[in-house]
């Protein structure tokens, strides 16, 4: 039990937009100037690490949520709607930047799996965040790897891996069921893909 709550904790969706944005920088086969770069990966940091980190605690700390993790349906609603905003303003950002468009398309991907969340919310369906992060992290990759004809096969099967200890670690903790633990992974993958697609049309 407590592996799996270290696990819960450790890959928190709030970890991967900034783990995605330097793996990014980390391989990408063309000159990018550095500061350039630093300044991006800085505000990614602060938006969709710092900001989001901040405004759960204060959601704690008033109890309008119970954990972090955010456990009932009601508790989501309205921290997904923020991520949601935060992931698109970074992917127009990005986009706009016209130097990283597939960085751009990464939060574009996690906007649009959030939007699927917050559908799915109303229809009292709580799908799991973890995969869905972790799974649109995978979906980004493939993409990534495939665009710029480099090989990320290692970190791809680690990520694989990590994705089912991350699974088995929400369901062990009855966090979710099995079924939102699958339309998690499925619409993080989805939508990374979807939107990658419209880029490539």
């Amino acid at each position: 039990m407590k592996l799996s709550k270290f696990i819960s904790y450790f890959f928190h969706p709030i970890n991967f937009p900034i783990i995605g944005a330097i793996l990014f920088f980390l391989f990408i086969p063309k000159f990018i100037f550095k500061p350039q770069g630093y300044i991006i990966l800085a505000v990614i940091f602060i938006s969709t690490y710092l900001f989001p980190l901040i405004l759960l605690w204060l959601l704690k700390r008033f109890e309008m949520i119970n954990s972090f993790h955010m456990v009932s349906i009601e508790e989501r609603k309205f921290p997904t709607l923020l991520f949601i905003s935060i992931s698109l303003f970074i992917g127009y950002w990005l986009y706009k930047s016209s130097i990283v468009d597939i960085l751009a398309l990464f939060f574009f991907g996690y906007g649009l799996s959030l939007i699927c969340a917050s559908v799915f919310l109303y229809l009292k369906l709580k799908i799991s965040l973890h995969t869905l992060a972790i799974s649109g992290l995978i979906g980004f990759l493939i993409y990534y790897s495939y665009y710029y004809k480099i090989n990320l096969i290692p970190i791809l099967a680690l990520l694989f891996i990590l994705g089912g200890l991350v699974a088995s670690a929400r369901l062990r903790l009855r966090a979710h069921q099995l079924n939102e633990v699958i339309l998690g992974s499925i619409v993080g993958l989805t939508a990374q893909f979807i939107v990658y697609f419209i880029y490539m049309m």
